[in-house]
């Protein structure tokens, strides 16, 4: 709609996607919440937790469905989606839906885990592969992992071609690659949800970068998208800053994480990404590090996993949690986008 207005100026409509996402997202969510609290569904907090959040118990949850909502119309009015856009936003939304699934079996078995980590899984892979596949037939993407002032790793050396149309190529070794990158992605969202604002904040710092690089990749739809998903975090923190009205839920959470790791394939960040979103994989990381050794030794690396629950248990207050994690998150962004520059640049060169 209103790129046919401003198609020669392709950097406002990114920057317009961030504000009509935002505003979009705080439009509905009111409505949103009143909603869930008269239909009485809300938030179930795992007992194993620290304490201090048994009072988060019955809290409105699901608020990632609004932010998806926010950001597909945002596309429809700020862009003209290309086939890239709709294959992104399908595997956004998708697995929205399969996060929306599992909220949704919380909320009706009145317990804090939904589906088993099994079929959460599968799911996942099975969108990450679509995914992956689509990308590498159908937009050229090269089975290749840029490493910045390192080398351009070739996984594409395995490599079986399907007889279907005019021939599926299914490169093993980079299809597994991104299967880890998007379901790894996913779950590290998921788990840095875990106090009020922290992976809304984080992930609105995150898309702002990969906006950029997109942007900068000559990618203007998937930078749109990045835009418009920052924007929908920062009109959902409105509602989720400490005290939180509202959780985005695995509806929000695993969803950006599978919106970033799909960002990362289209703009050939698959490995800066995991600088980008540093916090994120310290986050995984913390858990399976503390699963790990806890098997082995049945001690403790850190006081809880994940990461932001250790530093709560070592009194850290909730808001000071989240606003260091900010920080911090704004440093690895930062630093993944100079090393992405700075190599883009010298390659220009």
């Amino acid at each position: 709609m209103l790129a046919s207005l401003f198609q020669t100026y392709p950097t406002f409509l990114v920057f317009l996607a961030v504000p009509v996402a935002l505003i979009l997202t705080m439009l509905f969510m009111p409505p949103f919440i009143r909603f869930l609290r008269s239909s009485h569904i809300g938030q179930q907090v795992r007992d194993d937790g620290p304490q201090t959040h048994l009072v988060k118990q019955g809290t409105p949850t699901m608020g990632g469905v609004i932010m998806l909502i926010a950001v597909v119309i945002t596309i429809v009015i700020v862009g003209y989606p290309t086939p890239e856009t709709y294959v992104l936003l399908a595997a956004i939304i998708v697995t929205g839906a399969l996060g929306l699934f599992d909220d949704a079996s919380k909320v009706v078995h009145e317990r804090s885990l939904g589906l088993t980590p099994k079929g959460k899984l599968i799911g996942q892979f099975a969108i990450a592969t679509i995914f992956c596949i689509v990308a590498v037939n159908f937009f050229g993407i090269e089975p290749t992992v840029p490493i910045p002032f390192v080398a351009n790793i070739d996984l594409g050396v395995l490599v079986t071609v399907l007889p279907i149309g005019g021939g599926i190529a299914i490169p093993w070794l980079y299809l597994i690659f991104v299967d880890i990158l998007l379901v790894g992605m996913c779950n590290a969202v998921n788990l840095t949800d875990g106090l009020d604002g922290l992976a809304a904040g984080t992930v609105m710092i995150v898309m702002v970068v990969m906006a950029a690089i997109a942007f900068r990749s000559d990618l203007l739809e998937p930078a749109i998208v990045a835009a418009a998903l920052a924007g929908a975090c920062i009109g959902f923190l409105w509602f989720n800053a400490y005290p939180a009205s509202i959780f985005m839920g695995d509806t929000g959470s695993l969803a950006l994480g599978m919106g970033l790791g799909c960002l990362a394939v289209l703009t050939k960040t698959e490995f800066v990404v995991i600088i980008i979103g540093g916090l994120f994989v310290a986050e995984a990381l913390s858990v399976m590090i503390q699963v790990f050794y806890f098997k082995r030794t049945h001690k403790r690396v850190f006081l809880m996993a994940p990461l932001h629950h250790h530093f709560e248990k070592k009194g850290w207050s909730e808001t000071k949690v989240v606003v260091r994690f900010w920080i911090i998150s704004g440093m690895c962004a930062a630093v993944g986008f100079s090393l992405y520059f700075a190599s883009s640049m010298l390659g220009a060169a």
